[in-house]
């Protein structure tokens, strides 16, 4: 029978038991994400029910509006492991952040160490309305200072989806690409579900992430993948394992 007429799965059901997920922003009161410990302990208790077994959580790194530094995301995370515990909600997490791509950064991690995923992986991203003027200088910069650019949700970046070209020469820059889950139910719009799609279609992810914010974010796992190429998806879902601590 054609793809067509197959019942697509629910994204939650591709997580499995033990997906590791390196995008989220579940720390309370220090960027767009939870507000509270309270949405925290909602969030965490969620992510357990949909079959995450441990996550980093990326607050954003943004100087000029979420300045955030390494200690002080350290010291929240301390405190939000502890007040999980109390709640009794086991789920191991580990903080890192997700560094906005401007001027401030490429002077940034030359002189200060970053935050990163694991070793020298570090979890970065640019504008939603157009890339930085020094964007492919920044990589290059970043990955001559040792580090490996995994860039969040390349499928969001409006500006190249009449583009795809760029998206090869980022590949080629040595960025890894890092898909958002939700991309393929829809819940950023069809036409970043057709890029998501086609990303996945020519192999050019390499890992996943949830980017949840609130409840809503959650919600969506329940839906349907809008998507043939499960088994790529399936692949770079297990990709992931790469960062479990």
């Amino acid at each position: 029978m054609l793809s067509f007429f197959k019942s697509k799965p629910h994204l939650k059901d591709l997580l499995s038991e033990d997906y590791i997920d390196i995008h989220s922003h579940l720390l309370p009161g220090i960027d767009d994400g939870a507000k509270t410990i309270k949405e925290t302990t909602k969030l965490a208790k969620a992510f357990k029910e949909i079959g995450i077994s441990q996550f980093i959580t990326t607050p954003h790194i943004s100087h000029y509006i979420w300045n955030n530094s390494p200690d002080v995301i350290i010291a929240n995370s301390i405190e939000t492991k502890l007040a999980l515990e109390n709640h009794n909600i086991k789920v191991p997490f580990l903080a890192a952040a997700e560094y906005f791509m401007d001027d401030w950064f490429e002077n940034h991690f030359k002189s200060e160490k970053l935050l990163t995923l694991k070793d020298n992986y570090v979890l970065v991203e640019m504008s939603y309305i157009n890339a930085p003027v020094q964007l492919y200088k920044i990589l290059f910069d970043l990955q001559v200072a040792g580090y490996i650019p995994v860039l969040a949700h390349p499928e969001r970046y409006l500006f190249y989806h009449k583009n795809f070209s760029e998206y090869e020469k980022l590949k080629k820059a040595g960025c890894l690409f890092q898909l958002n889950l939700l991309a393929l139910v829809g819940y950023y719009g069809d036409t970043v579900n057709k890029t998501a799609d086609l990303l996945l279609k020519k192999g050019m992810y390499d890992f996943t992430g949830t980017d949840v914010h609130h409840s809503n974010h959650i919600a969506s796992f329940s839906q349907k993948v809008k998507t043939d190429y499960i088994s790529n998806l399936k692949e770079i879902i297990a990709n992931n394992q790469f960062f479990k601590f």
